[in-house]
């Protein structure tokens, strides 16, 4: 299993196992996860699977971050984390069983349709600055920029702002929806109330087949993910199917066609740190990689990297759901890049950033990759 799963109350091949014996009956002594506590380990069809006496416990349950590391290394190709979520749903909807902390955002994400709770006019202040075009109902543009949740952010508004001035270098189209964007759903689908995560949906899905777009660019792997390959299987797989980009496409795209000019910055050594919904979920591993060597002279790689990288520990609900562990995944994953040497990690997610900045003692400066992208520009 991923070293860093045996810091978190979880083990990948066990919960598995823990499966088999909980379909087929008798009692299971096998690998358990780490730190979590003891179950019984009794199986059978009148039996709960989670629970202190069944054969998973929640605090395993709950621990994932669905980066799907251990379905990347799984030599019999197992999808761990879909059987992860699906007992998730079941615990969800069946038993209203969620972490106290899952609980209260799955909640604001229903009452507000953001998980910050604020007024959906404020996803935007980050920009006001900048004027930037919000698509109303019936218009139309060539690319609908999707903000997500990390816009609330102060801090992340500052990677947006280097993304709108880049696009508007480039001389591209473009324009955001203002009050009128609401949650994609990830996180009360990896959370597993697929009820909220439908809701959501269709208030996105509503709102988008009102206004005309070429193409759907975001910072935010998860909202990629989602808007890209799980919409389109909404409604036994008839659902709606944009072009949807991550914004390390777009700008590898746009110094491909010579429309931004980048001049490398000389200065410490950088590490691009993957984004497990960008690289595992997606495979785009190359374009931030030649992003980055096209912006900075001196980039490093951590041992965990490309398909083989190291989750930041901000996925699968895990930073609401008061998961205890060990060690922090976050801490685990700073110290890597100080051990290749890196002073900048270079990301390209607000949950990555959060995640990483959030690591306390003196570390590697975290910056997203437009920020850096946006100084070699203005260099050149």
């Amino acid at each position: 299993m991923p070293r860093f799963c045996r810091r978190q109350r979880l083990n990948p091949k066990a919960l598995i196992q823990g499966m088999v014996h909980a379909m087929h009956g008798g009692s299971y002594t096998g690998s358990p996860a780490p730190g979590a506590p003891a179950v019984t380990g009794q199986g059978g069809m009148a039996q709960a699977i989670v629970g202190e006496s069944g054969s998973i416990h929640p605090e395993t349950l709950w621990a994932c971050t669905t980066c799907r590391a251990c379905v990347e290394e799984c030599p019999m190709m197992i999808e761990h984390v879909d059987t992860i979520v699906d007992l998730r749903r079941g615990q969800a909807l069946m038993h209203g069983a969620v972490r106290p902390g899952a609980a209260t955002a799955l909640r604001v994400l229903r009452d507000k349709g953001n998980l910050a709770g604020r007024a959906p006019a404020e996803r935007a202040e980050g920009l006001a600055m900048l004027d930037v075009p919000v698509l109303a109902e019936g218009e139309e543009t060539d690319i609908l920029l999707w903000l997500g949740e990390g816009a609330f952010d102060r801090r992340y508004s500052q990677s947006l702002q280097a993304l709108v001035k880049l696009m508007r270098h480039a001389g591209l189209r473009f324009a955001i929806l203002g009050e009128a964007e609401t949650d994609c759903g990830d996180l009360a689908r990896r959370l597993g109330d697929e009820a909220t995560f439908e809701m959501l949906a269709a208030d996105v899905v509503t709102t988008l087949s009102r206004r005309r777009f070429n193409r759907i660019v975001t910072a935010d792997p998860h909202a990629f993910h989602v808007l890209a390959n799980e919409y389109p299987l909404l409604n036994a797989g008839h659902g709606p199917s944009w072009v949807v980009q991550h914004h390390t496409g777009l700008l590898d795209e746009l110094v491909q066609a010579g429309r931004l000019r980048l001049n490398a910055r000389a200065g410490a050594p950088v590490a691009w740190h993957d984004p497990c919904y960008l690289g595992r979920y997606n495979g785009q591993i190359e374009a931030p990689r030649r992003l980055l060597a096209g912006a900075c002279q001196s980039v490093v790689e951590m041992e965990r990297h490309g398909m083989q990288a190291m989750c930041c520990g901000g996925g699968g609900g895990n930073p609401v759901s008061d998961v205890d562990a060990r060690e922090r995944i976050p801490d685990l994953r700073m110290a890597q890049a100080r051990q290749a040497g890196a002073a900048v990690v270079a990301v390209g997610c607000p949950g990555c950033t959060a995640m990483l900045e959030g690591v306390v003692g003196e570390q590697p400066q975290v910056r997203d990759i437009a920020e850096l992208v946006l100084a070699a520009v203005e260099e050149a």
